[in-house]
């Protein structure tokens, strides 16, 4: 019985559709599904056709939606769909005027672009005349409009007024600045009218292409509502759109998907105005997630007037004069937005902290199944009446169909309907949360101070006639085999133990790079040195010579040098890379901070500052750990050997533990040339350098014995 009567139920649905299954289709039509009344057709080259009807209704509403918005430009082309949106009304070569002739027929007609598709819609009193014109133009439109320069120049003004009109709006500049913020990558970030750059200066070959590429039948749904004839109205979009070619090229999908936020954002928009604006944006899945419908229901639960909470908390106590809240039901991740609307007069700080502190502590202040009811009756009364009438029903279809299907309409309708308050507080704990949030502020100032407006370079003017210096003295060819640099190289002992490798060459412009190596102590003397030695090194260019450590980086920039001292536990580099002419002084400067380094108090507390804040950013990045695992496993050397691998932990407190009498120590007992070697390639007089270095570092000699550290090999376990 149970069967029988979901099969009679099956027949009075068919039958209220007068047709659904017995009429014949037009050739190359395909009949899809019958949802809720409204019926979904397959033409052969891919466009898709709903048919709402309602013979009670004086008037046919026509809206075309391609699925094409700002999520689909490129680089350069932002505010391309909305330009075309203006542009389609101007003509074909078959429709030349057919903004007059909209006129002439009485047609309400406009277009609209947003994220995810710009939709054409037109509302007339029904008549076969009209409609007739309406989808023959609309079919011509999709492929053969002129989409011409002069109607670009000619459109721009009022592009720019729309441009102007929003830039006026505190509530809209500061959502638009908020929502760049909120994004780092997707399009979503971008306004949808575009940047006046990009518009401005959009080539019209480019946007000609994007409208060939778009504005085609497969990337478009056909739907028509109210008073019409259904199998004439069927024959008549198969005449005219069916000619339509599939194109063969193949849409590419967007992929761009922005990571979850880590930490709360801020903007701020300080303009001329009369309002002052608070909002705070939060992330939310897509429109067809199913979490969506509880994300409705919390918007509204929060800002709706007079029921919402942020009414209560910011409009009846006089912090805010109006306050808001929706959620943009986007094809991908959207956001949900409250805000309040502030008077001059009334605290924006304060009216800020209410906003969070509202929107946010609902985790303390959970949802009731008194607000999710009123929610609900709310959303399913705006359904109904949506739904009822043939104008509404179309836009709301558009914005299902950007979401991915239209049946998303009804689909949100029943999570709605079946949407617990459990749901509703378990969306609120999952997305209203301060590292979610982008905050947006608009602060009327009565005189801002702006910087230079940003301006484009043409270098090509500058660099017409330009001859610049002379010209740069050229290296000589070098062939750079182990023979020949063997055969180049001049080696010597100066008498104070310290090994030299000099290898001059001509280069360009005379340069000469010089590294010294000193090596120093024993496994006995550096017993639980560490980390003196690298701190000893990191400190040296910080203070010498009676020079503080900005004097000694200007006196090497003057020299035109670039050096470094770096070092560990057993041995110290100095790097360095000059000229010929400058390289005597600046083995002066090397020897003053290399044998007299003043180790001022102050720098040893900044560099071990910086060392422990290093070492603690290390903690969670999963290769530092991974290495420091590595480098310990297996390591046999105790606690305190030169060799033994420290922990995070053992590096931070042998840091802090540091004191300045200790780098004193270090230097004096292990610094020397003794044990030590230089290596100088490039363009230098090598007896000139060899006698300077033997002048420079004659007696300078570690207090303590040298010996290299053993480090044999060693068997490790498995880890």
């Amino acid at each position: 019985m149970r069967f029988l009567a979901v099969l009679a139920a099956c027949a009075f649905t068919f039958a209220a559709v007068p047709g659904f299954a017995q009429a014949p289709l037009p050739a190359e039509v395909t009949r899809v599904t019958l949802v809720e009344g409204i019926t979904e057709y397959n033409l052969a080259n891919g466009l898709r056709v709903l048919f709402a009807p309602d013979a009670s209704k004086p008037t046919t509403t026509v809206n075309t939606t391609y699925l094409v918005g700002s999520r689909h430009e490129n680089y350069g082309e932002t505010g391309m769909a909305h330009l075309l949106e203006h542009l389609l009304f101007k003509g074909t070569p078959t429709h030349p005027l057919a903004w007059l002739e909209f006129t002439r027929r009485g047609l309400r007609a406009n277009g609209s672009t947003w994220t995810d598709r710009t939709n054409y819609f037109a509302s007339f009193a029904a008549s076969d005349d009209n409609l007739d014109w309406y989808l023959r133009w609309s079919a011509d439109a999709m492929t053969n409009s002129y989409i011409a320069k002069k109607d670009l120049d000619s459109e721009m003004t009022v592009v720019r007024n729309e441009m102007e009109r929003a830039e006026n709006n505190p509530t809209r500049v500061v959502l638009t600045r908020a929502m760049e913020s909120a994004y780092s990558w997707h399009n979503y970030g971008k306004s949808t009218i575009g940047a006046r750059a990009d518009v401005e200066n959009v080539d019209i070959g480019r946007l000609q292409a994007f409208y060939r590429n778009y504005y085609q039948p497969d990337n478009a749904v056909l739907i028509i509502a109210g008073k019409f004839d259904e199998a004439k109205t069927l024959a008549l979009v198969a005449r005219t759109f069916g000619p339509i070619p599939r194109p063969s090229r193949k849409l590419q999908p967007t992929y761009t998907v922005d990571p979850e936020q880590q930490g709360e954002r801020s903007v701020t928009v300080r303009r001329v105005g009369d309002t002052q604006v608070a909002l705070s944006l939060y992330h939310v899945p897509p429109g067809s997630h199913p979490d969506f419908a509880a994300v409705q229901l919390l918007s509204s639960i929060l800002g709706d007037a007079p029921s919402g909470r942020l009414h209560k908390a910011l409009v009846e106590t006089r912090q805010a004069a109006t306050v808001f809240g929706f959620p943009f039901a986007w094809r991908e991740p959207g956001l949900a937005i409250f805000g309040a609307d502030v008077p001059n007069s009334a605290s924006l700080d304060t009216a800020k902290a209410t906003l969070l502190a509202t929107i946010e502590g609902i985790a303390s202040q959970p949802v009731s199944e008194a607000e999710v009811e009123r929610a609900r009756t709310k959303y399913l009364s705006d359904f109904e009446l949506s739904a009822n009438d043939p104008e509404r029903i179309g836009v709301a279809l558009s914005g299902a169909i950007a979401q991915g299907d239209w049946r998303l309409f009804f689909l949100e309708r029943d999570r709605v309907r079946a949407a617990k308050a459990a749901d509703v507080q378990r969306v609120a704990a999952a997305y209203l949360l301060p590292d979610n949030r982008t905050l947006g502020l608009f602060i009327p100032t009565a005189t801002p101070k702006r910087p230079p407006a940003p301006v484009l370079v043409e270098v090509a003017p500058m660099v017409k006639d330009y001859k610049g210096d002379a010209a740069v003295v050229a290296g000589e060819a070098f062939e750079a085999t182990t023979a020949n640099i063997e055969s180049r190289t001049q080696r010597a002992q100066l008498a104070d133990g310290l090994r030299i490798a000099l290898m001059p060459k001509r280069t360009r412009g005379g340069s000469v790079n010089v590294r010294l190596t000193l090596r120093f102590g024993d496994e006995k003397s550096l017993f639980g040195s560490a980390p003196t030695g690298q701190v000893t090194a990191a400190m040296l260019n910080r203070g010498a010579a009676g020079m503080t450590r900005a004097q000694v980086q200007d006196a090497f920039d003057k020299l035109k040098a670039r050096v470094a001292f770096t070092g560990g536990e057993t041995r110290m580099t100095v790097s360095i890379e000059t000229t010929r002419d400058n390289l005597p002084e600046v083995m002066k400067l090397v020897a003053k901070v290399l044998r007299s380094p003043d180790f001022p108090a102050a720098e040893l507390e900044q560099l071990k500052n910086e060392r422990v804040t290093a070492i603690e950013s290390q903690r969670r990045e999963p290769e530092a750990v991974a290495r420091d695992a590595m480098s310990r496993h297996g390591n046999p050397y105790p606690k305190g050997h030169v060799l033994h691998e420290r922990t995070f932990d053992e590096e931070i407190a042998g840091t802090r533990a540091l004191t300045l009498e200790r780098v004193r120590a270090f230097h004096r007992d292990f610094h020397g040339t003794g044990n030590a070697e230089l290596a100088a390639v490039g363009d230098f007089d090598p007896a000139v350098l060899r006698a300077q270095l033997g002048e420079l570092f004659a007696g300078w000699r570690s207090a303590k014995a040298y010996g290299r550290v053993p480090s044999p090999h060693y068997a490790v376990a498995p880890a």
